[in-house]
């Protein structure tokens, strides 16, 4: 796998570089963001640094997000749940604290890689199928939605959480499921992530009742 790093500390770039290599990995290390969003093409994965000389790393996440799905955690050394939420919204995949354990890192690189899609497929086992909420539809295997007819732009995590929902529409799913599913943690401690990606659903769609909360049971689509 090509993991585009995008980090000015030379000590913590060093260290990660040496222990991905080590898994097998190609890894291209830049410090600036300028420089990130040129190496972006052909990288299968990005470890992006917030406080980069150049550009604020959430700038460039926001940037790379218009044009590419790569899988990105943010590492960083702000620990203000503002700065945690603002990345999650931006398009980030996961989020690290420094200092971190780098094999905390590869094992949660490994479960990014795990639930992105490849291919365009939508990850999972279920037959490819559409799925109609009101006038909202969900296309699991293009990845795509429509509200009354108009096309939504969600980050992939949001869309992997309502086709979660959406392949079984009557079925409620717990918290503890829907982030085991989706982030491989069913313990996760940033676990408002959950939180933040179903408003952002809410948000996008215009349509607040697509998803449902079912208080001390977790979530369901909104189909009656």
């Amino acid at each position: 796998m090509r993991v585009l790093l995008v980090e000015d500390d030379d000590r913590l770039a060093d260290a990660l570089t040496t222990a991905l290599t080590e898994r097998g990995h190609r890894v291209d290390r830049v410090t600036r963001a300028d420089e990130g969003l040129r190496l972006k093409d052909g990288a299968d994965f990005v470890l992006l640094d917030l406080l980069l000389p150049d550009m604020h790393g959430l700038e460039m996440l926001r940037r790379l997000r218009r044009v590419s799905a790569v899988p990105v955690i943010v590492l960083t050394a702000l620990t203000e749940d503002r700065t945690v939420l603002q990345g999650l919204r931006a398009g980030a995949d996961d989020y690290l604290t420094k200092p971190f354990k780098i094999m905390e890192l590869l094992a949660r690189m490994d479960a990014v890689a795990r639930r992105v899609p490849r291919g365009g497929g939508n990850g999972g086992s279920s037959p490819a199928t559409s799925v109609v909420a009101g006038d909202v539809t969900i296309d699991l295997p293009a990845r795509e939605v429509c509200v009354a007819g108009r096309s939504i732009a969600l980050t992939r995590r949001e869309f992997d959480v309502l086709a979660l929902l959406a392949r079984e529409p009557g079925v409620v799913r717990s918290r503890e499921e829907i982030l085991d599913a989706v982030w491989g943690d069913a313990f996760l401690a940033a676990s408002r992530s959950l939180d933040v990606h179903i408003r952002g659903i809410r948000a996008k769609t215009g349509r607040p009742d697509l998803i449902r909360t079912l208080r001390g049971a977790g979530y369901r689509l909104g189909v009656d």
